[in-house]
């Protein structure tokens, strides 16, 4: 046998499995639900019994596809999927006080339109997030590198913001999906590819910050601070390694967190908030990430 070839392998693959069990005669053996084999079971693979099977997978899943595409590392973009861009947060507060001058003494749509021109007036970071990511990208993915990939929740808003710029010099990015009771689905500037679905949030989670370099936080909700807030514990605790936390739009951030409290509480170190720093900008935040690792 020459060094090329390949040696046969003896045994039949799992989809060669599949396909000929396909074959087999209709009987009521082969009608039972117990002689399907158990990987192509779809009941069965569903079971209770079987989530950590599931779990297993959906970390593996994209741990393959990612390695298969080459991906070195990621810099993390979260914020919120309910901030816009700005023509969409215009026609959003327009509609707002169209209704609310239809009723001018509804209290509920009053309070619509000062949400909505709140919104507006963040839609700025939509484009902060976009900007960011066609600078981290364009100084990342040259020469077929797939170094600094930005990586997203891949929704609406900031999330597709994120995946946008990327998108706009024609490189990769990721967005990790998740299953909800409501209507969602990826945006469409993700990579194909590298577009991924989840029903365990844990797991999803830690497909964020695997291969993470740095993690940019934009204005957002709960979901924007239940990750904010996991991975400085994670970098106190000294479960992982440092990198970047940046928080974009320090007003924002400001009046949203007091930090200072938790340490005048006794809750936290003083040194604890050295973790991340703040930003007000694509620039400060590409800057911040360059003196970090002496780019």
């Amino acid at each position: 046998m020459k060094k090329s070839d390949k040696p046969e392998n003896m045994f039949p693959t799992a989809k060669e499995d599949v396909s000929a069990s396909k074959l087999m005669p209709d009987t009521p053996q082969t009608r039972s639900e117990s002689y399907r084999l158990a990987y192509s079971d779809e009941d069965f693979m569903l079971r209770e019994e079987l989530r950590p099977v599931r779990l297993q997978l959906e970390l593996l899943k994209p741990e393959l596809l990612q390695k298969e595409n080459n991906i070195l590392s990621t810099i993390v973009i979260f914020g919120s999927a309910r901030i816009p861009d700005y023509e969409t947060a215009v026609q959003r507060l327009k509609k707002a006080e169209a209704l609310a001058e239809s009723d001018i003494t509804n209290e509920t749509l009053a309070r619509k339109v000062k949400i909505a021109k709140s919104i507006l007036e963040k839609s700025r970071y939509y484009d902060e997030a976009r900007e960011l990511a066609r600078l981290i990208t364009l100084n990342s993915q040259q020469d077929e590198k797939c170094d600094h990939v930005v990586i997203t929740g891949g929704g609406p808003g900031i999330m597709e913001a994120a995946n946008r710029g990327a998108n706009d010099v024609g490189g990769k990015s990721i967005g990790l999906n998740i299953v909800l009771p409501f209507e969602q689905e990826p945006n469409p500037y993700i990579t194909p590819e590298l577009c991924f679905q989840f029903h365990y949030f844990a797991i999803r989670k830690m497909h964020f910050l695997k291969r993470a370099r740095a993690l940019i936080v934009c204005p957002g909700g709960f979901g924007t601070l239940d990750e904010l807030f996991e991975t400085l514990t994670l970098i106190q605790t000294k479960k992982i390694k440092p990198f970047p936390i940046l928080l974009l739009g320090s007003k924002y951030w400001h009046r949203v967190i007091n930090f200072d409290v938790l340490v005048e509480e006794g809750t936290v170190d003083e040194s604890d908030l050295d973790i991340f720093e703040y930003v007000d900008s694509a620039e400060q935040a590409m800057t911040a990430i360059r003196e970090f690792y002496d780019l």
